[in-house]
């Protein structure tokens, strides 16, 4: 069985205005991505050896002009400088070719989502009183597997 692929619903790879949309606030023209074809690994016959399927995909963060500061500062602490996605599941460059675009919108919208903070709680008394049984019963446990000793 395949391993499990993530997938980008949100992530629309091609637009009408040839620009890639990774979401509702933010549209990365296709001019600032680069484009890498190689043929894929692995078993496949005079097919694979011999076509370029593979599709690699790259976006530089650093000299992206659609990027606005803020969102630059938390790409480049995030993912760094360059985000790369690649395909190669399909026969096909151009279905590997909106996978990888789909890909690469997907990690550039996961690192701009601002992640709420974590508010610190406390177990409550029950819950901590519950692991002190549990510790309890557990010392008392391995306690009674010890072999007696000099006094018993």
């Amino acid at each position: 069985m395949p391993p499990e692929r993530t997938v980008y619903p949100y992530a629309r790879p091609v637009a009408a205005d040839d620009a890639l949309r990774v979401h509702r606030g933010l549209a990365i023209p296709l001019s600032e991505v680069e484009w890498r074809a190689t043929t894929p690994g692995g078993p496949g016959g005079q097919h694979a050896n011999r076509t370029l399927s593979r599709v690699e995909v790259s976006f530089d963060v650093e000299a992206s002009a659609a990027l606005g500061p803020r969102q630059r500062a938390r790409l480049l602490e995030r993912v760094g400088p360059v985000v790369r996605a690649s395909a190669s599941e399909s026969r096909s460059q151009a279905r590997n070719r909106e996978l990888a675009l789909s890909r690469l919108a997907g990690k550039i919208d996961d690192a701009l989502r601002v992640r709420p903070a974590r508010t610190p709680t406390r177990p409550t008394a029950a819950a901590t009183r519950r692991r002190v049984d549990d510790k309890r019963r557990r010392a008392e446990t391995k306690r009674r597997r010890r072999p007696p000793g000099p006094d018993d």
